[in-house]
């Protein structure tokens, strides 16, 4: 059973596809040179990028027909280990200030604490929730609130006297990044 027009109307544009193909490291062969054939790279793109948008569970990609779930999900955590999804961000970013331009006069930061009893380094004892594990994702938006930066760090990292200093770490780099320290930040 598959879900009606879902293989159609979440299909990446073939423009978008040209550009995240190029981003892609090679496939790995199988260790053992045998098994099924690979899923094609772009319908396991479609299918990471249907359940992006539509937030569904990855066991829900099996109704979609456009991918199974398990290979999806296998090829989104080895993208995401090459870092093809930040690079894909980065240049949305940088076609983004070459055509309407970024705007770096205003920026705002927020952030957000969670649980993370399985997080391994990238967790800190939160300060509200009776020190247990827990993490903080951080997020920094230009003007018009394009996402421009983001940071994952423990729960006992500090907004207040880290937030200038860690946005610039983890923001998009480009010509325009010495400007925006002189400006102003929301946090």
């Amino acid at each position: 059973m598959s879900l009606p027009n879902a293989r159609q109307s979440w299909r990446m544009p073939d423009e978008l596809w040209e550009k995240v193909k190029r981003l892609l490291p090679p496939a790995k062969p199988h260790p053992l040179g045998c098994h099924r054939p690979r899923v094609d790279d772009r319908k396991a793109m479609d299918a990471i990028f249907y359940r992006l948008r539509t937030g569904c569970q990855w066991k829900a990609l099996d109704a979609t027909g456009i991918c199974s779930s398990s290979s999806a999900h296998r090829r989104f955590q080895e993208w995401t280990q090459a870092g093809v999804f930040q690079m894909l961000w980065v240049q949305g970013l940088r076609s983004l200030d070459e055509l309407k331009g970024i705007d770096w006069e205003w920026q705002a930061m927020d952030g957000a604490m969670t649980k993370a009893p399985l997080g391994e380094e990238k967790i800190g004892p939160n300060p509200t929730d009776r020190a247990k594990h827990g993490v903080k994702r951080s997020l920094l938006v230009e003007g018009s609130g394009v996402p421009i930066g983001l940071a994952v760090e423990g729960a006992n990292r500090n907004d207040a006297q880290d937030g200038a200093s860690d946005a610039g770490k983890y923001s998009h780099r480009s010509r325009h990044r010495r400007r925006w320290r002189s400006r102003s930040i929301c946090a």
